[in-house]
């Protein structure tokens, strides 16, 4: 099943706004704490080659106990609202991608809210896993377009650290926590996000999941020595999955926005595994030069993965002013988006 929700920023009946819709500043933040494979090593039976070699990932970042999501999240938030001069009271509305809220409900927006001082935004979150920054985005700017925010704030947060079986090794080498922050508003006509293409299949729910902890199956003694309350994966179906519809998300996006690869200029894809984005960028011929990587040190951070990678990528000059931008990424659910972006 996939919901084709593209269209040039700023066309269609429902625009209250001249010109477009996009991101006006970037920030991020991950937690202090190294975790290497080689610390692995001690707690699991796995090696770094192992690791290295199928998934690309050499560290990833660990929150400390006492930093909960939303703390993460407010880090990124205040960095991107400082780099658009901006205070928290300008904020209108705040999405926050995240499946490791800090507690079931509220939503974490809500404490970040709070901890900001946005006293005059409204803020929900959304769950879409490793796609639910692209869905966030996709969301906002149809809140800005509409007229019914002048800005907003994205952010994708996730402590994956909390939900892994560390003694998993086949999970536990994947995950690490992060967040990142956008700030979105107005454009001129013809930059910002031009299109957007999202997706979902929820016959393959299973595939990636936490049995436990929800209204279908509440946490007893029994699910907590079963380890149901941590992340469960079967990572070859999901591997063939991301494959294809990380290039189905590519393939969409680019020709709704009328743009051919040749033209983009840098693509950040979900960093889940470097073998999925290298198959993902060959199927499109587009160079590895001209894809941000930085999966090597952060792991996958589900939701937070694209906008580290994105904060990363302005911070080192990676993009410039007018580049074609391409991010797409896939998730538990299974769902899937992409979205293009003139810079």
């Amino acid at each position: 099943m996939t919901t084709d929700t593209s269209h040039h920023s700023g066309s269609g009946h429902t625009a209250k706004i001249q010109g477009g819709v996009g991101i006006v500043a970037v920030g991020s933040y991950v937690p202090e704490k190294i975790l290497t494979n080689h610390d692995l090593e001690k707690m699991v039976e796995t090696s770094d080659e192992w690791i290295t070699t199928r998934t690309g990932i050499k560290e990833r970042r660990i929150a400390a106990p006492d930093q909960t999501t939303s703390d993460i999240a407010v880090i990124a938030a205040q960095r991107a609202l400082e780099k658009a001069k901006m205070t928290a009271a300008e904020i209108e509305l705040i999405i926050v991608a995240t499946i490791t809220g800090d507690v079931l409900f509220p939503a974490t927006a809500c404490y970040v809210q709070q901890k900001l001082g946005a006293k005059h935004a409204f803020a929900f979150d959304i769950s879409a896993a490793c796609t639910g920054f692209i869905y966030a985005l996709s969301i906002a700017k149809r809140f800005i377009i509409t007229g019914m925010v002048k800005n907003a704030l994205v952010i994708g947060a996730e402590e994956l650290s909390r939900f892994t079986d560390w003694t998993d090794r086949n999970t536990c080498v994947i995950f690490g926590d992060g967040a990142g922050a956008v700030i979105l508003k107005p454009v001129p006509d013809g930059k910002g996000i031009l299109t957007e293409y999202l997706g979902s299949d929820g016959s393959a729910a299973d595939l990636i999941f936490i049995p436990a902890g929800g209204a279908k199956t509440p946490i007893s003694a029994e699910q907590l020595e079963q380890r149901q309350q941590f992340i469960k994966m079967k990572g070859n179906e999901v591997f063939k999955f991301a494959v294809l519809a990380m290039g189905k998300s590519i393939k969409h996006a680019l020709a709704d926005a009328q743009i051919h690869s040749d033209q983009v200029s840098l693509m950040i894809p979900h960093q889940a595994n470097i073998r999925i984005i290298q198959s993902s960028a060959e199927r499109f011929n587009i160079p590895m030069e001209k894809v941000y990587v930085n999966i090597d040190k952060y792991g996958n951070t589900s939701a937070a993965s694209i906008p580290i990678a994105l904060d990363e990528a302005v911070q080192s000059g990676r993009i410039k002013e007018n580049d074609i931008i391409v991010l797409v990424a896939f998730g538990a659910g299974l769902t899937w988006g992409s979205c293009v972006i003139r810079w």
